[in-house]
């Protein structure tokens, strides 16, 4: 009799297994609103990138090519400004990172620190940065500019949710 109880519910818990997957699964943000009312409504907010698809400047001078690399953050803490409430033209999210790694270019460890600023236009600036951490001296800096993929076009940024 148990038994016929517990088969009695798998119908309803089948339905309610797939429901919550179908509601899980990531979804592509494919610009500054989309994001910004995402990040409104308190939603987590992944961004992957592909530096390849970037443009890569060193010292003011953009770079032939950028680095095949990919690299992901959530956005956790951030602040928006609206257009104008800094002296801005246009409106702009930005947030950072920072985590002690391996120094892929050398001996030892440094900060890998990274800073977006994604505009209302749907450009997006990362200045990607490595610090010594006894110092805080920077051992490399590199920005590259980019825009959102919104899954149509080659934009080196994408964002989902």
């Amino acid at each position: 009799m148990n038994m016929l109880k517990t088969y009695s519910y798998l119908p309803f818990m089948m339905f309610f297994s797939t429901a919550y997957l179908a509601n899980s699964q990531t979804v592509r943000i494919n610009n500054f609103d989309e994001l910004l009312t995402t990040l409104r409504s308190g939603e987590n907010v992944r961004v992957v990138v592909n530096y390849g698809k970037c443009k890569l400047l060193l010292n003011g001078k953009e770079k032939p090519s950028s680095p095949d690399v990919i690299a992901g953050v959530g956005i956790d803490t951030y602040e928006y400004f609206a257009a104008g409430s800094a002296g801005n033209s246009l409106s702009f999210i930005v947030f950072s990172e920072s985590k002690l790694i391996k120094n892929p270019n050398g001996k030892g460890y440094v900060y890998n620190y990274g800073k977006f600023k994604i505009y209302s236009d749907n450009s997006v600036e990362i200045n990607a940065r490595y610090l010594n951490p006894k110092n805080y001296k920077v051992v490399m800096d590199e920005l590259f500019k980019g825009s959102i993929n919104n899954g149509i076009n080659e934009g080196g940024i994408n964002l989902f949710k």
